[in-house]
């Protein structure tokens, strides 16, 4: 994530969603298909139920975000460990369809409406403790499809952060990047 100076919460927390989404992208695309509707155990969640728990949280919290409970009546949170999508294709195309509810419903928010209130489970929330909530709760789980898509990539991953071992190098070159714009 190329790092931008800004004052304005939404505009940052913005900046966190699209990069946790893309770092779950780029570590989803490594993954061979089969196992992404692998689980490591019978207690554990694979890629494809972890994207549709949070697709659903993803709608539930951010549709109406600022009219309605962000527990939505029609959610079904049980539900979503069962009967993931079975292909790739319907695993993205789940992805996709919660990271639009995000993106709908903070797009229009100006940094005039983080002391707003909204309510999650009826209790009240400030809009920026809410994208906070989410903030965590998505990148918890994002940690985790990291975590299996390594694991099932084995010796074909390529590192989707800094690699192990080059940190400098990557300091250095965020360096002169940062020169050469200048």
């Amino acid at each position: 994530m190329a790092h931008e100076f800004t004052t304005s919460y939404i505009k940052d927390s913005l900046s966190l969603f699209r990069y946790y989404k893309r770092l779950a992208e780029r570590a989803i695309e490594q993954a061979p298909d089969e196992a992404l509707f692998t689980s490591l155990d019978a207690e554990s969640n694979s890629i494809a139920v972890i994207v549709k728990h949070m697709s659903g949280n993803m709608r539930s919290r951010w549709r109406d975000f600022l009219s309605s409970d962000g527990e939505k009546p029609d959610r079904n949170r049980d539900a979503e460990f069962e009967t993931p999508p079975t292909t790739r294709r319907e695993l993205l195309e789940k992805w996709e369809e919660g990271w639009r509810y995000v993106f709908a419903a903070l797009e229009p928010l100006g940094d005039a409406d983080v002391s707003r209130t909204v309510t999650i489970r009826s209790e009240p929330h400030s809009v920026m403790q809410a994208i906070n909530r989410q903030i965590a709760h998505y990148s918890y789980h994002i940690g985790q499809i990291v975590f299996l898509a390594k694991h099932f990539a084995a010796a074909n991953w390529r590192a989707i952060t800094v690699p192990r071992g080059k940190s400098k190098q990557f300091t250095a070159a965020v360096k002169e990047s940062r020169a050469s714009q200048r």
